[in-house]
């Protein structure tokens, strides 16, 4: 009897993780979609940025381009490298949710979180990856590597949702 109910117990507390798991990414995405837009097709793309993520002799991390600029209502693919020589990601969204997810990868339960959402991306060295996705509002939003101690050392940059002017 008391092995049944610890099998239990084990089995809702896993159930009860997976769920806030679960929630918590939810509420990211939901988040993500309603400030930047919206999640696309690779195929409905109208348009490619290459970004490359790699290390530099003087020991910064960056990205290559380092600033994207996007309209709103454009469809971008991003065809996303790791040229580098260790992990890196690529991850767009608020400023403060950058900051507050940065923040939370600094905790040893989320400090080896690979990424692989709608708006995020976590690749090898010598790895290629794909987003895309479609800008809703003009905006200034951010991208960044949030493996800790990236961010700290240049790996990040301004992504600008920015209407034409006539």
């Amino acid at each position: 009897m008391m092995r049944r109910l610890l099998t239990i117990s084990f089995a809702m507390a896993l159930a009860t993780t997976a769920l806030a798991q679960e929630t918590h990414e939810g509420e990211h995405a939901s988040e993500a979609q309603h400030s930047m837009g919206t999640p696309a097709p690779l195929d409905a793309t109208m348009r490619t940025i290459d970004v490359s993520m790699f290390e530099t002799e003087d020991g910064r991390m960056v990205f290559e381009p380092s600033l994207i600029e996007v309209q709103p209502g454009e469809t971008v693919r991003f065809v996303i490298s790791n040229d580098g020589l260790i992990e890196h990601e690529f991850v767009f969204d608020t400023p403060a949710e950058i900051i507050a997810h940065k923040d939370e990868m600094m905790t040893d339960a989320a400090h080896d979180m690979a990424h692989d959402s709608d708006n995020a991306i976590t690749l090898e060295p010598g790895e290629n990856g794909e987003l895309a996705w479609t800008f809703a509002n003009a905006g200034v939003f951010e991208f960044a590597c949030l493996i800790p101690g990236h961010y700290e050392v240049g790996m990040f940059g301004p992504l600008v949702v920015r209407p034409t002017t006539m």
